[in-house]
């Protein structure tokens, strides 16, 4: 195991597919994973998603720096340390993004890389099964990642919807389809009642076919031959692997900037301030690091219906004890089962503000639920303009690297998030939901003004963790682009990059399917093909120039 067509750093979404498709063509893969095994039930079972990503076993346990425009607090930054990477922690939402992401990706210099030529890689590595019997032009089957919608017993689900009907919202049949704009059900990896991980899609299927080998350690840097082509990988306890074709890197948008670091590649006073000699300049990496926030708004029930009911050690057990025998009940699912994507105002041509709907009342971390029955609404903006970045802590790889998102330093994100707060409760307020609320028990019906709201968003606002765009793909004259269209580090050879971290722009809705595609469509361009582009029309409010619904 000392030795590979390619070597592969990371067992993650991006990583876990190009390992696939390049075994699957004939070569040999080697794949480095610092974590261990997926197996077991806070993983497996999707009911059981808050506890995975709070425990050191499975995340490499990040947080940021102080964050300057929310008082100086610090946020966790969650990374899976596990093979399947953060597809094995994650919330299992499966959103493909707005087809004007990819479209804006290829205007800033990603070429090839527009709806027309991505879509082609979504279809393919998904196995949708969404309504029954149901078949679309715009979806795929038959590939690695199963797809499924949550049963929407709950009836809050189907009020939520119905709220955004009453509200004047459209109703989308399939956001993932030709029309994310509007309500409706949600989508996740998910498939009998089990997590369908990058490691479940890819990685074991690999493994299984003889051509790709799994080693676990922590990479150090990247080895580089005398003609600045990467030749392979040290390990931090010292091994050493080669790669007799490439080395691809998908490490995730905080440990790759990192590695590319680490070994010589990145901004050069940077570099300099570390010791560390200069391979390549470039100032991009590290730079341009985006993500969603979030917030909740939680409100109390009227009736004992949420999830409220098993919140106590018989709850848990019967929960837990459908799911082990029987892989059903509350467990088998993330409860994410309803979603929505709207425009915040007239003029925004696409969906900027995202919903998930629990029918309970806690926090992420599982910590925090409200007293008694309750639900919540998820929502955050798409497109803020903060940039944050991740740096070098010293040129020890052992050292966890500094990270700071910069969140709402950009004025528009006060102004967004106080408009997605006044929606929420817009939204509501519709009929739908009369029968089910008693009152809202955050932000709390008396923050009411710019100021009280703004207070709350600075106290309660909350990472959605979809970390990328460290290592941006752009052209090669562009000073901060960091890996050409083809995933390749420029300046030197040998050398790709196959995770979010490429992202020249942060897509709507959760990142783990955009990555995976990135990691399709890499593999694509190792192996020197193509997929041919798919030009269907994808649908645009008719008046979104003069009305926000």
């Amino acid at each position: 195991m000392t030795e590979a067509d390619y070597i592969v750093v990371g067992a993650g979404s991006g990583g876990s597919a190009v390992a696939y498709r390049l075994a699957e063509a004939g070569h040999s893969v080697l794949v480095i994973e610092a974590g261990g095994s997926d197996a077991g039930p806070f993983i497996q079972m999707p009911g059981a998603l808050s506890y995975p990503m709070n425990m050191r076993r499975y995340d490499w346990g990040y947080q940021t720096e102080p964050e300057p425009h929310l008082g100086g607090r610090v946020l966790a930054c969650p990374r899976g340390r596990v093979i399947g990477g953060s597809s094995s922690i994650n919330g299992m939402v499966y959103v493909r993004g707005h087809a004007r992401d990819y479209d804006h990706w290829a205007e800033q210099g990603a070429d090839g890389w527009r709806y027309a030529d991505v879509l082609p890689y979504f279809k393919r590595m998904e196995n949708w099964h969404g309504a029954e019997g149901a078949t679309s032009a715009w979806r795929g089957q038959g590939g690695p990642v199963h797809i499924s919608r949550g049963a929407r017993e709950n009836p809050l689900f189907d009020a939520f919807i119905e709220a955004g009907r009453q509200a004047g919202y459209n109703v989308t049949e399939d956001y993932n389809g030709a029309q994310q704009e509007g309500f409706g059900a949600m989508e996740a990896t998910i498939w009998q009642g089990q997590r369908w991980s990058a490691a479940r899609a890819y990685l074991r299927p690999a493994l299984a076919g003889g051509r790709t080998k799994l080693l676990r350690g922590e990479v150090a840097h990247v080895v580089f031959d005398s003609e600045n082509r990467a030749s392979g990988v040290r390990l931090q306890d010292g091994r050493e692997v080669t790669a007799r074709r490439e080395v691809v890197l998908a490490a995730s948008s905080i440990n790759t900037p990192k590695l590319l670091m680490l070994s010589g590649i990145g901004p050069a006073m940077h570099l300099a301030e570390h010791g560390i000699e200069v391979r390549a300049n470039r100032a991009g990496v590290g730079q341009n690091l985006q993500d969603h926030l979030e917030l909740y708004l939680q409100y109390s029930a009227s009736q004992p219906i949420t999830l409220y009911k098993y919140w106590n050690l018989a709850g848990k057990a019967w929960v837990g004890a459908q799911w082990l025998f029987a892989r059903t009940g509350p467990g088998a699912s993330n409860q994410f089962e309803a979603c929505a994507f709207i425009r915040s105002r007239a003029g925004v041509d696409y969906p900027d503000i995202q919903y998930h709907f629990l029918p309970i009342a806690v926090r992420y971390d599982g910590k925090a639920a409200a007293q008694g029955h309750g639900f919540q609404a998820h929502v955050g903006p798409m497109r803020s303009e903060s940039r944050g970045w991740v740096k070098l802590r010293s040129a020890d790889a052992r050292d966890a690297p500094r990270i700071c998102f910069n969140y709402m330093s950009d004025p528009q994100d006060w102004e967004d998030f106080r408009t997605c707060i006044r929606l929420t409760r817009e939204i509501m307020g519709q009929a739908a939901f009369q029968p089910f609320i008693r009152d809202e028990i955050q932000p709390g019906a008396e923050t009411r003004d710019d100021d009280a709201l703004d207070a709350y968003i600075k106290a309660h606002v909350e990472s959605a963790y979809h970390p990328c765009g460290t290592a941006r793909m752009g052209r090669c004259d562009d000073p901060m682009a960091v890996v050409d269209a083809k995933g390749r580090v420029i300046g030197v050879d040998g050398l790709r990059v196959a995770d979010s971290s490429i992202f020249p722009r942060i897509t709507n809705g959760n990142l783990n399917a955009p990555s995976i595609m990135v990691g399709e469509k890499i593999a694509d361009h190792i192996l020197g093909r193509s997929l041919p582009a798919e030009n269907l029309e994808p649908w645009v409010h008719s008046d979104w120039a003069t009305a926000q619904r």
